[in-house]
């Protein structure tokens, strides 16, 4: 009987085996990989898929309701946490920025419910930038840990779009990269960012003008305060509004999208849905909110991230609201734009 017993698992162990293998071979197929024939790195990254399958399962299992995070294989399956951390994250946000936020923290508390909704009147219940045209297309920050560059350069051209009412210009994120004296593709500090933008009175040039490379290079503005592109003035610079998140839809509703920091350490494997669980603080990418539904069961943020179309809900990523999921209060900056070129008008 016992020995019946062991064969039996031993069929059981197999056939979850060779299961796992054709959805490897299917992953591998779907995302491109290019490992296929290096047996030796295909036998390293089946162990890890295998195991952000069981994190998948496990995360799945919090789900309370149809509109909840919904996580499953995407294109980092097959790393483990720290090279996700390493390849995609960077630890994007400085520590300069962290220690800076920590000082300036607000000692406030104020829940947040859909029962107890926002008084301003013309807050709308639902609203996104992209319904009036003022969110450009999602972007592919690749292997170039530039996510606070990408999130600096997109805001720059909703507000551009909100306060001319014509049609979006895409902004330089190379320029961020190569000028702004931070770590390049290795991360950087939207806080000394805006600053500098700010107080040294830089001219952010078009996409068309200053191009995109992926890789940090030498700054190529022949002056810092050029004006071939628009500058900025920084209307909130990294406020935390930890237990204030109405003033963060506030800003969003009555001014324009917002620059947010991240935990999107636990984003590897999300396809879709509303984050609620299992995200910290130990903020480490860069991310623009470009709206918020407050309709339905959970109130969520709409946040729109730079890992492509392929990542999560076409790009963008569902937070919940009130709780400083992922760490999103912690550090909200909004800006607005001076000195307009005339041909931009």
């Amino acid at each position: 009987m016992l020995f019946l017993r062991f064969l039996l698992n031993l069929l059981i162990v197999k056939q979850s085996t060779d299961l796992i293998q054709i959805q490897f071979e299917q992953f591998i197929d779907h995302f491109e990989k290019s490992y296929k024939n290096n047996p030796d790195e295909y036998i390293y990254r089946i162990k890890i898929f295998e195991k952000s399958l069981k994190k998948i399962n496990f995360l799945n299992q919090f789900r309370q309701h149809k509109n909840s995070a919904l996580f499953g294989l995407t294109k980092y399956s097959d790393l483990t946490e720290q090279e996700f951390k390493q390849i995609v994250l960077k630890n994007n946000v400085s520590k300069s920025s962290k220690k800076k936020n920590k000082k300036t923290r607000r000692n406030t508390v104020e829940s947040f419910s859909v029962t107890s909704p926002i008084d301003d009147v013309n807050i709308p219940q639902k609203f996104d930038w992209r319904d009036k045209n003022a969110v450009s297309q999602i972007r592919d920050q690749g292997e170039c840990g530039a996510c606070w560059a990408y999130s600096i350069a997109t805001t720059v051209e909703s507000m551009l779009a909100i306060k001319t009412n014509k049609t979006l210009r895409e902004f330089s994120t190379q320029q961020l990269v190569d000028c702004s004296e931070n770590h390049g593709c290795n991360g950087g500090d939207i806080c000394s960012t805006l600053e500098w933008m700010s107080n040294k009175n830089i001219s952010l040039e078009t996409l068309q003008d200053y191009p995109s490379k992926s890789i940090a290079g030498n700054c190529q503005s022949d002056s810092p305060a050029k004006h071939s592109g628009v500058r900025i003035q920084t209307k909130h610079l990294c406020e935390n509004l930890v237990g204030n998140e109405r003033q963060v839809i506030r800003m969003i509703a009555n001014h324009g999208p917002v620059i947010a920091t991240v935990d999107a350490s636990t984003w590897q494997n999300y396809l879709g849905g509303i984050i609620q669980y299992h995200c910290f603080n130990n903020r480490n990418h860069a991310v623009q909110i470009t709206g918020y539904d407050l309709s339905g069961p959970i109130p969520y943020y709409r946040v729109r991230n730079t890992w492509n179309l392929d990542f999560g809900i076409n790009g963008y990523v569902h937070i919940a609201i009130g709780d400083n999921l992922c760490g999103i209060a912690e550090e909200i900056s909004s800006i607005d734009l001076v000195d307009i070129p005339k041909s931009f008008l």
